[in-house]
């Protein structure tokens, strides 16, 4: 079968849902196809690892309501080739899409553990991923979450909350270690095992197998782990394998331009798979954040109905960690030079990152309402240092 689409969108994500919608407020006649993987129309992603363990909201609050923007929804679907030249897509039910413009906004795929667990050991990334793990995720259950970054800790938090028995499991020194410092990694360790959860630093996962029952955990200390499942947040990698066969210019997810086009001119990425200039930053970035998937999605979509401009957000992230939260802007690295300044010890403060006088970074711990301020701060030259940021940013709740 054959679809026609003025714009088609390539991905059934927040960044998709966002250029839809972006699309048809330019172009209120505009004939819009969007083709997903998932069965699922779009959906809020941050609650799977956040809202939806605590009880603020369930599946059915975080549906997007992508069709009524008008746009024709083809999901459980695949692209497996795209023919620029005829500008076509087929998908691998063998139904092809023409286009006139096409966005690309294949998301990323969740890097895997070395070993087949069967289907209780899950890589965390979708709503399907999410329904799964609740099905194990009963007061008293064993669970292993893998991974000590971004989604790890969420997760564990989040199990901890709901009764689980929770071991997590990461290769480096603490949680966070190389994006908090090192005082607030080490009292972070501390305050999850307050919660009840076994953090076991320096360890990897060499194996694994499935059981009666659970997973058997190879660990790379000797030990074997037995659980009743295991999920793991080992980071992602961009899903770029379209964008590559088609021939556009990839390096660590599809290179676009100020515009988020691609090398292709009728052709634009967004969301986690783009990799783009923040003139902010001076330097090219791929984000795999909601802010950056809404903002870059919304933004595309104008492009591609029109209207002109250059992506000049510097997306901000949030995270949840039991009673303790955060939003941060720009680039949370401890290689760079970091200025810690607290109210309360690893409580309540503002930890900035700086490179040769430069704001990069601005974590914003139990801080709430100063993205735009922390976002202006990366903008200005300085030269800033230590003494120069203290009390810079209000550091009151």
């Amino acid at each position: 079968m054959e679809h026609i689409h003025d714009y088609l969108i390539i991905g059934g994500g927040m960044a998709a849902d966002a250029a839809a919608k972006a699309i048809r407020e330019v172009d209120a006649a505009a004939n819009v196809g969007l083709v997903g993987a998932e069965a699922p129309p779009p959906y809020q992603r941050p609650p799977l690892s956040k809202a939806l363990w605590k009880g603020d909201k369930s599946p059915a609050d975080i549906d997007l309501a992508t069709a009524q923007s008008g746009a024709t929804l083809h999901l459980g679907r695949r692209i497996e080739s795209l023919d620029r030249v005829a500008r076509i897509a087929r998908d691998d039910h063998g139904d092809t899409y023409r286009y006139r413009r096409l966005l690309l906004a294949t998301g990323a795929t969740p890097r895997r553990l070395p070993f087949d667990g069967g289907e209780r050991v899950i890589h965390f990334r979708t709503l399907d991923d999410y329904q799964a793990l609740r099905r194990y995720a009963k007061p008293g259950a064993y669970i292993a979450v893998i991974g000590g970054g971004f989604i790890g800790s969420e997760l564990a938090a989040s199990l901890s909350s709901v009764g689980c028995k929770v071991t997590m499991l990461f290769p480096g020194p603490a949680i966070g270690a190389g994006r908090y410092p090192d005082g607030l990694t080490g009292y972070l360790d501390d305050y999850y095992r307050s919660h009840g959860v076994d953090v076991r630093s320096g360890i990897k996962v060499i194996g694994g197998n499935k059981t009666d029952g659970g997973v058997e955990l190879e660990l790379s200390d000797g030990e074997v782990l037995r659980v009743e499942a295991v999920v793991a947040g080992l980071g992602v990698t961009p899903d770029t394998a379209l964008a590559e066969q088609a021939g556009l210019t990839v390096d660590d997810g599809i290179v676009v331009d100020a515009h988020l086009r691609s090398s292709d001119a009728d052709i634009w990425a967004a969301g986690d798979v783009a990799n783009f200039h923040s003139p902010a930053l001076g330097r090219r970035l791929r984000v795999e954040h909601e802010d950056a998937a809404v903002s870059m999605g919304r933004h595309a979509g104008r492009a591609m109905a029109g209207v002109a401009g250059d992506y000049t957000t510097l997306p901000f992230f949030y995270s949840d960690l039991f009673d303790l939260g955060y939003e941060a802007v720009g680039l949370l690295d401890t290689r760079l030079q970091v200025v810690e300044d607290w109210r309360e010890p690893n409580r309540e403060g503002v930890v900035y990152y700086l490179e040769a006088g430069r704001v990069r970074g601005v974590l914003l711990w139990n801080v709430w309402d100063q993205v735009d301020a922390a976002r202006a701060l990366i903008a200005e030259p300085g030269p800033f240092d230590a003494a120069s940021l203290r009390g810079r940013l209000p550091r009151t709740t």
